[in-house]
C-alpha cells in the first residue's frame, strides 16, 4: 500500500497546521464568492468522492454531495448495508479496496476509533463527517462564519454553552490552533476529553467552568449544540442542562452586544436555545449551515493538491 502523509486525513483537526486553516478558510470564502457569481471552476473534474454513513444526515451529505458536483466531481452515497462491511468484511480490507476506486472518503460513523482505522488502511485522504469524538468540518465552518462576521479571527472570544460533546472537542482544537481564546460553560461530569483540554489549556487559550454568565462575559460569539443526541429523550440527562445552561436572551445579553450566537444544528428549540435567539438578530446559523458547503468545498481542494 502507497503511504500517505498524516496531514492527507482531517479526523480531529490536528492533522492540520494553523496556516492550512486559514488557507482553508480563506480559500472556502472566494469560492463562495465564485459560486455566488456563477463562476465555479472545475477543480475537482473528475475526481470521486465515496460518502459512508453510519448515521443520518441532513447537511453533511448535502453539503459535501453538492460541492463535489459544483466543482465538477462525483460523490457516492453507501451506508454499512452497501458495502460488504454488513456482512463481516473488515474495515482495513474496505479501506484498502475503495482505496483503489475513488480519491476521497468522508465517514460519519459512531465510533472515532473505526475511522482510524479506516485512515490507516486507506491510501487516498478520509475526512471525519462526525465521529463520537470529533466533528472538525463543522468547527472549519464555524471558524469560516466568524470570520465572515468578525473579519479578525485573533482577537476574538468565544463562548460554548452546554455539553462537552465532539463539536466542543473540535473547537477547543481548532482555538488552539488559531490562538482564539475559548471559556467554555459545562455541567460537572459533562467536560470535554482530558486529553483535548490538556492542548487546549496548554495553548493558554482555554477557561473551563460550570458558569454560562463567566463564559459569556465579553464574548463576541455565543454557540451551543444539543444536550442529548436528537433521537435521544434522556430526561435525567436534559436536567442536568436545563434551565441553567440554556442560551436564552438574558444570557446573550450578558455577552457583547455585537455577539453573534451559532448552533450546528439540528437544534432542539427552548432546550438548549430559546427560538427568540435561534431567530434572532444576531443568530447565524444559516450562514454557518450554509458554510458547511464552502469550506468544505476547499477542504476536498485542500487535501486533493488541486
Amino acid at each position: 500500500m502507497t503511504h500517505k502523509p498524516h496531514n492527507v486525513d482531517l479526523l480531529t483537526l490536528n492533522e492540520l497546521e494553523s496556516k492550512e486553516i486559514n488557507n482553508i478558510i480563506d480559500l472556502a470564502i472566494d469560492l463562495k464568492k465564485e459560486q455566488k457569481k456563477g463562476k465555479e471552476k472545475p477543480l475537482l473534474q473528475n475526481k470521486t468522492l465515496a460518502m459512508i454513513f453510519e448515521k443520518p444526515s441532513t447537511r453533511t451529505r448535502v453539503s459535501f454531495e453538492t460541492g463535489m458536483f459544483q466543482l465538477g466531481g462525483h460523490a457516492l452515497t453507501l451506508s454499512p448495508n452497501d458495502l460488504q462491511l454488513s456482512r463481516g468484511e473488515s474495515i482495513a480490507d474496505t479501506a484498502k479496496t475503495l482505496s483503489r476506486y475513488v480519491n476521497v472518503v468522508m465517514a460519519r460513523v459512531y465510533d472515532h476509533k473505526s475511522l482510524e482505522t479506516f485512515a490507516r488502511n486507506s491510501s487516498i485522504p478520509v475526512i471525519n463527517g462526525l465521529s463520537d469524538s470529533f466533528h472538525p468540518c463543522q468547527i472549519l465552518a464555524d471558524l469560516m462564519t466568524i470570520k465572515e462576521h468578525k473579519k479578525n479571527l485573533k482577537k476574538i472570544k468565544i463562548a460554548w454553552i452546554g455539553d462537552g460533546n465532539n463539536v466542543c472537542n473540535s473547537l477547543i482544537l481548532g482555538c488552539a490552533k488559531l490562538k482564539i481564546k475559548l471559556s467554555v460553560a459545562i455541567p460537572d461530569g459533562y467536560e470535554p476529553d482530558f486529553d483535548v483540554i490538556k492542548e487546549g489549556k496548554d495553548a493558554e487559550i482555554l477557561e473551563v467552568s460550570d458558569n454560562p454568565e463567566v463564559a459569556v462575559k465579553d464574548a463576541d460569539v455565543v454557540m451551543t449544540d444539543t444536550f442529548v443526541s436528537i433521537h435521544n429523550a434522556n430526561s435525567d440527562r436534559i436536567k442536568k442542562f436545563l434551565p441553567k445552561f440554556q442560551v436564552n436572551q438574558s444570557l446573550m445579553n450578558k455577552a457583547k452586544k455585537d455577539a453573534i450566537f451559532m448552533h450546528c444544528l439540528p437544534a432542539k428549540r427552548d432546550q438548549e436555545v430559546t427560538s427568540d435567539v435561534i431567530d434572532g438578530s444576531h443568530s447565524v446559523v444559516w450562514d454557518e449551515a450554509e458554510n458547511r458547503l464552502h469550506v468544505q468545498k476547499a477542504l476536498l481542494v485542500h487535501l486533493l493538491g488541486v
